[in-house]
């Protein structure tokens, strides 16, 4: 797994500043606290299983990837999935509540929604469930490799309870 030291040196190395919080940052919501930021300004990384085959989608925290898109974008077809924690752990070398785009295996496709265009920086997760990374969608297409893919819609809105 690349641990944390391992990600800031490389960040680094691009001129990329990795933040650390005592604050949980696991979800976009929590991140989006943490970071002093609205939750759409995080840039979550998510894995998918396509038909048994993983698939990377980075999006902003207030959007869901659209199943049929992502097949037709990835050229893979069956059922789309979210996997397990373990399976997320060794498809990208990181646990659920802190996989980033940075430094995932070569083999596993990365997609980065156009969603991430609305926002000059978004802040994406590094390598851990306490840490974030600011950065331009032209930084992460650069140093991942991603393809810029239209794969998300908005997330229904939750209904406000009395």
């Amino acid at each position: 797994m690349a641990a944390i030291t391992r990600l800031k040196k490389y960040l680094t190395s691009h001129d990329i500043e990795v933040w650390e919080f005592v604050e949980l940052t696991a979800t976009a919501a929590t991140a989006a606290a943490a970071v002093g930021c609205s939750v759409a300004e995080i840039a979550k990384t998510l894995l998918f299983l396509v038909g048994g085959t993983p698939v990377a989608v980075v999006t902003c925290g207030d959007m869901k990837v659209n199943s049929s898109r992502l097949k037709q974008v990835s050229g893979l077809s069956g059922k789309v999935k979210l996997p397990q924690g373990d399976e997320v752990l060794s498809h990208t070398g990181y646990a659920p509540g802190g996989v980033c785009p940075f430094l995932l295996p070569p083999e596993l496709p990365l997609f980065l929604d156009s969603s991430l265009r609305r926002f000059p920086v978004v802040y994406a997760a590094a390598g851990n469930s306490h840490s974030a990374v600011p950065v331009t969608l032209s930084q992460l297409e650069q140093l991942t490799g991603g393809s810029i893919a239209d794969l998300c819609a908005p997330l229904p809105e939750k209904p406000n309870r009395p």
